[in-house]
């Protein structure tokens, strides 16, 4: 039985206010949209497999917002929707900031896995008064110095978990435009010669994303995949199949024996209620108007196959 993706359901859902903010952080959360851009976007992850990125090393339970991501649909995700509920960071001095998205991820490597926590934001305005950048920075900051007591205590430093910060911009300035920037720490020796294991300062790193035109010659890639993804002008159809002939990501799943079996139980739960509800209607007609039971069940229209299950639970 093929059914829709989760994916696929959310841009129905969000059609023209794709650029929304509640919209875009839901069309973004979905895992192989997140897979996307680690693959494009981080080096770690350029010699993986979008599919096995998205299957094998997003960690945990990734969070958006304070609220699950679309919550009507938390049955039947199947692992493709990252949610979660606490996104938020405080101190009592610097204030509270919220995160559009933040996952765990983990890269493997032959000695030991390196751990990862990636922060996702969109962004309409590339100028909101301030250099976004700077915000960029204060934001990474802010999440390597919140893993004290959490992913580290006292002085083990070395526990410190690298993040990355990925910043995407649906109308930047005409000279940002279709252009992905990276900013980190880098080693440079001005006497001397030494060279430190690239993974002890390697702890931050921002990345721009700046969407733009598709006639400009870089439309290709992540910055073709969000644009379509984000646009407030293609129609759901358009763009599903442009996602599914251009980048591979399936718009249908066929649903796993497991999940047709919590259906089909569901199905009868729901169906036990009906006839429960009916049956008791049928016996308030019998007590408040003195009807038949057949008067009773003619009065509700119950079908003729059913009268018999009915009359034999009435009798009960």
């Amino acid at each position: 039985m093929e059914v829709e993706t989760i994916l696929a359901k959310n841009i129905d859902a969000a059609g023209e206010k794709a650029a929304y903010d509640a919209a875009c952080k839901r069309l973004l959360a979905n895992k192989i949209i997140l897979a996307w851009l680690m693959k494009s976007c981080l080096e770690e992850y350029q010699d993986f497999d979008v599919e096995e990125i998205a299957d094998k090393y997003i960690e945990g339970e990734p969070q958006i917002t304070k609220i699950a991501v679309n919550p009507d649909e938390a049955a039947d995700c199947s692992g493709e929707q990252i949610k979660g509920d606490k996104t938020e960071d405080s101190t009592i001095n610097e204030g509270t900031i919220t995160y559009d998205i933040r996952f765990g991820a983990i890269v493997p490597k032959i000695e030991e896995s390196i751990k990862l926590i990636i922060n996702v934001e969109s962004q309409n305005d590339f100028y909101p008064g301030y250099p976004l950048i700077k915000r960029g920075i204060y934001y990474g900051s802010r999440m390597i110095s919140s893993q004290y007591g959490v992913e580290f205590t006292d002085s083990h430093y070395e526990k410190i978990r690298k993040i990355y910060s990925i910043w995407i911009c649906a109308n930047p300035p005409k000279y940002r435009e279709n252009t992905v920037s990276r900013y980190f720490i880098e080693e440079k020796n001005i006497i001397g010669k030494v060279k430190e294991k690239k993974e002890d300062y390697d702890l931050i790193t921002i990345v721009m994303i700046c969407l733009g035109s598709s006639e400009n010659d870089n439309y290709t890639g992540i910055l073709k995949l969000l644009d379509v993804l984000l646009s407030s002008e293609k129609e759901p159809e358009e763009k599903k199949k442009i996602l599914q002939d251009d980048f591979g990501i399936k718009m249908t799943k066929t649903l796993e024996s497991e999940v047709l079996e919590v259906c089909n139980l569901s199905k009868g739960v729901e169906q036990k209620g009906i006839e429960k509800g009916i049956l008791k209607s049928i016996a308030n007609l019998m007590e408040t108007l003195k009807l038949s039971a057949d008067q009773a069940m003619e009065a509700l229209k119950v079908p003729e196959e059913d009268k018999p299950k009915y009359a034999s639970k009435l009798n009960q």
